[in-house]
């Protein structure tokens, strides 16, 4: 066994995202949701704007993806996050764990990896569980009234 193998210190810190197995790739998703917000760009200063309006797919109470196999044949612009692409990925929060080791952060202590519950994001009011509404519901005219600073 070499000492790779016996490290105390969990995948994400001892691997790279490249390097991780489709098992640890998923268990980064740290359930927020904010991902399948709608977001919209300020014409004047660039910045992207989150709304409380979800992708139709979106469970908003579990916040996953009601349809994650064939999210992207569902939803033509759902975009695949590969390790890759995460640290480019504008639109993905802050606080993604896909974003946040590819820019060389750890994992926040509300991470379900970090924290061992799976609802610790939920708790930590980190995800849109009960916060966001269906892009069904909403005409695209109105989604500026929509925006939202979840800055957490």
């Amino acid at each position: 066994m070499t000492d790779l193998q016996r490290s105390p210190l969990p995948f994400w810190r001892r691997k790279t995202l490249a390097e991780m197995t489709p098992q640890e790739w998923e268990s980064l998703c740290d359930g927020c949701g904010k991902c399948c917000l709608v977001k919209l760009q300020d014409e004047d200063t660039g910045a992207l704007l989150f709304t409380n309006v979800a992708c139709r797919l979106l469970n908003a109470e579990t916040c996953r993806c009601g349809n994650y196999a064939k999210r992207q044949q569902l939803v033509p612009d759902c975009v695949k996050v590969t390790p890759d692409t995460a640290g480019a990925l504008n639109f993905m929060p802050r606080t993604c764990a896909y974003r946040l080791l590819a820019d060389g952060q750890d994992l926040p202590e509300w991470h379900p990896l970090v924290s061992g519950r799976r609802d610790s994001v939920h708790r930590a009011r980190m995800s849109v569980r009960r916060r966001v509404v269906s892009e069904d519901d909403v005409e695209e005219e109105d989604l500026p009234d929509h925006i939202v600073d979840w800055s957490r």
